[in-house]
């Protein structure tokens, strides 16, 4: 494999743990770990990562990361990973009635998974390479497709993922025209074994709830396998088009 560069941001969630572990073998790769959090990386085992720590995902924090992104990238970035999200903590929980539904746990969902990762995509196009492919993942989910949705319920979640993948898929008709070597991505993991999904997993049928490995080699087939052609695709961890 030739030198490439691949940045994952929003290192320390579990998924992204599982790339690192990947990535950080492979001697040709110069791995960029950006997060608020980058305390597991300090040991010897990451020593050729580069860490860019941020204290928080303001737009003003994520321009200035990119700053320092941009004076570290050696090679050419092939891949870019971008996990943040958040689905619950201490004060946010899926909504199950319209009754639940509140202003401050939609203003908090959305800035996490729709404005932040915007903010990453608007600073990370300048920078990219004009003439190697690269493809660039943002952590989705399949209850923000809108003809999928069955179900109801989870307002803040279903709709900050579905407000991504609009602006994914328009950022991909503007890129079809100035950058033509940019691949946007989708990515829905499927229900993973780690905090996001803990209250959760009861639920999960049997076999569906997958490790954070399994899906990380999911992830990087489906990078793999995903042509660079223009347009944005949704898709999930079997590489299989989810409806937008």
């Amino acid at each position: 494999m030739k030198n490439q560069t691949v940045i994952i941001i929003g290192a320390n969630s579990a998924i992204a743990k599982a790339l690192v572990d990947v990535f950080i073998a492979d001697s040709n790769t110069q791995l960029i770990l950006v997060s608020r959090n980058v305390d597991d990386y300090q040991h010897d085992l990451f020593n050729r990562a580069k860490l860019i720590d941020v204290k928080n995902y303001q737009e003003c924090e994520i321009d200035a990361a990119m700053i320092r992104v941009k004076q570290v990238v050696t090679f050419d970035i092939s891949n870019v990973f971008i996990c943040n999200g958040v689905l619950h903590n201490q004060h946010c929980q899926p909504e199950k009635r319209l009754e639940d539904f509140t202003a401050s746990v939609f203003t908090e969902i959305i800035t996490a998974n729709t404005i932040t990762p915007m903010l990453w995509l608007k600073n990370l196009v300048p920078i990219l390479p004009s003439s190697q492919n690269c493809k660039i993942v943002v952590f989705s989910a399949r209850v923000g497709s809108i003809s999928d949705n069955k179900l109801g319920g989870w307002y803040s979640y279903r709709a900050s993922k579905a407000a991504m993948n609009m602006l994914i898929k328009s950022a991909a008709v503007e890129l079809a025209r100035r950058a033509k070597n940019i691949k946007l991505i989708s990515f829905h993991p499927g229900t993973t074994d780690s905090p996001l999904s803990q209250p959760f997993q009861k639920n999960v049928p049997k076999g569906k709830l997958f490790t954070r490995e399994f899906v990380a080699k999911q992830l990087l087939k489906v990078v793999e396998d995903t042509p660079v052609d223009g347009e944005a695709s949704f898709l999930d961890w079997q590489g299989k088009d989810i409806p937008w």
